[in-house]
């Protein structure tokens, strides 16, 4: 691993997705963010995973799906929040939903699978912010939605692995704290 490589995974830092703005990848930019996120585990080819993308318009357009699933599943949300969600993906220039997708029956274990479309989503976040741009891989109510699911054309064996914000950080984020190793790394010793 380069010395460059190792820096930026040990001070790669999330940005709110409220926190990005214009501008997003170029077209060469995402391709090659995409093409960093293809390249995860990926136990026996199975491409447990796809991309959606929302650019331009369509982020408006999908926040009408977004306010219309919320008004369906929640009781009486108010005008404020239809309105939020109306505007949710506008919070950033582009907005990938990774969509996790198990096949069975397979001889890879579900549990694989959807660890291989985390992994994507994790190269998506680190691919783009190498590029020096702002990332926050988030879920949120939607990602959990039915009206959103169905919004989202997803199958059966699919659900939303997260929604990933990419733009310009308005600011760079101050540093949070992180768990000192001892307390989460445990050598094994036997019975």
């Amino acid at each position: 691993m380069s010395k460059p490589t190792i820096q930026h995974l040990l001070t790669r830092r999330s940005v709110s997705a409220n926190a990005l703005v214009e501008p997003g990848p170029d077209s060469a930019q995402l391709e090659q963010i995409l093409t960093a996120a293809t390249r995860v585990p990926d136990h026996k080819k199975l491409v447990p995973w796809r991309f959606i993308l929302f650019q331009g318009e369509a982020r408006e357009v999908f926040g009408n799906a977004l306010a219309d699933a919320c008004r369906a599943e929640e009781s009486e949300p108010s005008a404020v929040r239809l309105e939020m969600e109306a505007r949710r993906f506008m919070r950033a220039p582009l907005v990938i939903a990774v969509v996790s997708r198990v096949t069975v029956p397979s001889p890879v274990p579900e549990w694989e699978q959807i660890l291989s479309a985390g992994a994507a989503c994790q190269n998506l976040v680190v691919a783009a912010s190498a590029l020096g741009f702002g990332v926050n891989w988030i879920t949120e109510w939607c990602a959990y939605s039915a009206g959103v699911r169905q919004a989202l054309g997803l199958a059966d064996n699919e659900r939303v692995a997260g929604f990933v914000y990419i733009g310009t950080p308005a600011a760079q984020p101050d540093e949070r704290p992180r768990p000192a190793l001892d307390e989460v790394v445990s050598a094994w010793k036997g019975q």
